[in-house]
Parts: structure tokens; C-alpha cells; sequence
């Protein structure tokens, strides 16, 4: 038998630490990455044989489960046809037909092959529409590895912004203002500051990439009034949260309407996918109707709208979302007290803290809350139990899980002594 680690000393030597996605190493909890055989359900089985009950659920995009089998259908229909064409076809066109005939705010969609992507469009298209430079982000949301994005905030917001990643030029530092989370007033300075240069604010309305930051709805609202006053667009980057906390995403469930959504995971049912969407009248300036440039051979790629298509089918209703939120209180019940859970509908986070006061921007993490998490990752492997690899990804519920897995989750959690 190959086991995980055989396959690691092998990957390093071809691939940049010997994976193609840097979460996938384990490196922050202290572990060689698992080389996964197949996943059925809410069940991961590595190449040892060893199953584990998946908390992760490919960071989001499994909201049926693994290898669900209507959209094992859907998929393998679309490959009889032929995987690629490199036109138009029909699929795409039954997808694009149901989000815009539910969501409102979405008159108009596009779709590319990843979450990166479809935010790198919808900021270039912000900037064409309005003719302006610059971009709002706010410290602790993460957007893609687009340069723009990879930017974060010094001691004095947007005037001392450095780059995340090696190799972001100064220009593009320049056009990107980075604000704190949960802070209307330093968000009300910065327009003051640059509001006529603004081309957008983007956002997750639930930061779900450094920890689990819900917003309070004020805060969001004071985001699309300033846009509002000051000319500029508001994007909600949905990505993680689109489809997933219900069918019109986390704008359905705030009632704030933005002007672009940028959306994937979810769509795809499982296979690579994104998407940005607006108003008729904003996306008409995306080419070839208008002056704004976006292309991509592997953009609607057919397998991935059936797949995808089949997902959104199966959501409509709503009944896997009222499901999704009974587990979901389920595991707060559980969760001992000596652990901070915070939850968005099918989203958790566990913080190893018995602080129970919210935490909305990453400034207020304790060190205690993720100092450990390494051992407790390692004690729920132990058990059979696959929790995000990182103190600060989120987990995911999930259509597959039951009731019994999630029993199995908290007792886990709560037996952990550190």
C-alpha cells in the first residue's frame, strides 16, 4: 500500500510543496497533506483506506456531499455530449435563466472558471463603468489571488497598504484601499478622502476566510449608502456564501441589494466554476456589447453548468436550507462552552476561546482562540473527524451529514483538553 506521506515525498519533488493549493499542504496544523483516494457523502477516504467525516467539504462548493448522485447523473450526461466546445450551448443558457429569474439583483450574469476570475472581472468592470481607479477592500475578507486583492492595511488604512504576496507592483497598492471590518466611521474617512476616485467597494457580506466574521446588518447598510452618495458600485462577493444561505445568498438574507455579486463553489456543483452578475444596464458594458474585455476558453464549461444547473434545481425549494439550519443549531446545542462557535446558516468556526462576544473583524481574534488548533485538528483526525485545515478556514455542513455525524463532531470538540 502507498501511503499519504510516499505520495508527498513524490509531489515535492514536481509540484511547489507538493501541492497545487496551499491549505492543501497541513502545514499550520502540523501535518503531511492526506492524499484522498474518493469521498462519497460527507465521507473522505484516503489512499491507506482510512475514512474521515468531512467538515470541509472542498471549502464550500458540496453542499448535496460528495459524489451526490443527481449530479453524478447531470455531470455524466453533459460527458456523453462532449466536455468542451468552445461556443455557445444550451446549458449555460438554463443556468443563467434560473439565477436571473430568482434573484433580481441579477439581470445579467457571466460565467468563468473560478472565484478569482469572476472577482478580477467584476472590479475591472466596475472600473470601466465609472471611469474610475480605485478599490475598497476591508482587512480580513479574501477575494482570489487577483494582485488587487492581495493587499492588506498598515497602521493608517489605505495610506500605508502593503502587499500580502511577493511580486504585487506599487501601482497596484496604489488603487486599492484597504478599511477595517465593523468600522463605520474609518470606512465614512476614506470616502472622505478618495470618494470621487472610487470606482467600488467590495466585500463578503459574511467574511468566511479569516475566521468567521458575521457582519451586523447596520454596517453593511452604512457600505451601500456611502456608495450610494459617492457614485460608486457595491460588490458583494459571494463566492462562499451564494446558494449557500439560501437561494438569493447572504443579500437575500440582509435585504441590501448590491450592484455586481460575484458567485462560484456552489454553482458548480462540484466542478470548477464562477460568475459575476448586475443589472442589465452595467453588465451591457462587458464585451462584446460593450468596451469592458473578459474572455475565457474554459468559461461555461458544459459539465460544470450541468452539474451546477442540477445543484440549483435541487435548492430551489429551500427545504435543504431549513435541513441545513436545524443541523447547524444542532451543533451549537452541542458545543461545549469552552468553545466560541460562530455559525451563518451551514457556515461554523470554532474558536478556542470561552469568550463569547462576537467576533466581527480579524484585530479581535485572541491569540488563545487559534494558538491550539494544530492539536485540535490533530485529536478530531484521531477520531475520524476532518476539520478545515487551518485555524482560520470555516467549516461547511452539508445535505450528507446526519445527525449522528454531528454528535460525533461536538463530542470530539468538546473532548479536547489541549
Amino acid at each position: 500500500m502507498t501511503l499519504s506521506k510516499d505520495f508527498y515525498e513524490r509531489s515535492r519533488k514536481v509540484t511547489p510543496g507538493g501541492v497545487h493549493s496551499p491549505v492543501r499542504s497541513l502545514k499550520t496544523v502540523n501535518e503531511h497533506p492526506l492524499f484522498i483516494d474518493s469521498a462519497h457523502g460527507a465521507e473522505l477516504i484516503d489512499v491507506e483506506g482510512i475514512s474521515y467525516t468531512d467538515y470541509c467539504m472542498a471549502f464550500g462548493p458540496l453542499i448535496l456531499g460528495h459524489a451526490n448522485p443527481d449530479i453524478h447523473r447531470a455531470a455524466e450526461d453533459a460527458l456523453l455530449s462532449g466536455w468542451s466546445y468552445g461556443a455557445a450551448e444550451p446549458r449555460s443558457l438554463e443556468l443563467a435563466e434560473l439565477i436571473t429569474g430568482t434573484i433580481p439583483w441579477v439581470e445579467s450574469i457571466r460565467f468563468v472558471s473560478s472565484g478569482t476570475e469572476a472577482v478580477m472581472s467584476a472590479l475591472r468592470l466596475a472600473r470601466g463603468a465609472t471611469g474610475r481607479s480605485k478599490i475598497v477592500k476591508f482587512s480580513g475578507c479574501y477575494h482570489g489571488h487577483a494582485d488587487a486583492m492581495l493587499i492588506s492595511s498598515g497602521s493608517g488604512l489605505a495610506e500605508t497598504a502593503t502587499a500580502d504576496s511577493a511580486g504585487i507592483p506599487d501601482g497596484v497598492k496604489q488603487d486599492t484601499l484597504v478599511a477595517p471590518l465593523d468600522d463605520e466611521a474609518a470606512l465614512t474617512e476614506l470616502f472622505v478622502q478618495h470618494g470621487s476616485d472610487i470606482a467600488a467597494v467590495i466585500i463578503e457580506p459574511v467574511p468566511a476566510n479569516y475566521g468567521l466574521l458575521p457582519q451586523q446588518t447596520s454596517f453593511l447598510q452604512s457600505i451601500r449608502d456611502l456608495c450610494d452618495q459617492h457614485g460608486a458600485l457595491l460588490i458583494f462577493d459571494e463566492v462562499i456564501t451564494g446558494f449557500r444561505l439560501g437561494f438569493r445568498g447572504y443579500a437575500g438574507v440582509c435585504e441590501i441589494t448590491p450592484d455586481l455579486v460575484t458567485y462560484g463553489k456552489v454553482i458548480g456543483g462540484g466542478f470548477p466554476v464562477g460568475a459575476f452578475g448586475g443589472k442589465h444596464e452595467l453588465m451591457e458594458h462587458i464585451a462584446p456589447v460593450g468596451e469592458v474585455y473578459q474572455a475565457g476558453t474554459m468559461s461555461a464549461n458544459p459539465v460544470a453548468m450541468a452539474a451546477g444547473l442540477a445543484t440549483l434545481q435541487r435548492l430551489l425549494d429551500g427545504e435543504i436550507y431549513t435541513e441545513l439550519d436545524q443541523k447547524a443549531e444542532l451543533l451549537r446545542s452541542l458545543i461545549s462552552d469552552d468553545v466560541l462557535l460562530q455559525q451563518a446558516g451551514s457556515l461554523f468556526w470554532l474558536a478556542l476561546t470561552a469568550d463569547k462576544t462576537p467576533i466581527r473583524s480579524p484585530e479581535l481574534i485572541p491569540e488563545s482562540a487559534i494558538a491550539n488548533y494544530g492539536k485540535l485538528w490533530q485529536h478530531c483526525l484521531k477520531q475520524g473527524i476532518y476539520l478545515p485545515p487551518s485555524a482560520y478556514e470555516v467549516g461547511f455542513l452539508s445535505a450528507a451529514h446526519t445527525e449522528t455525524h454531528i454528535k460525533a463532531l461536538a463530542s470530539a470538540v468538546n473532548s479536547f483538553s489541549g
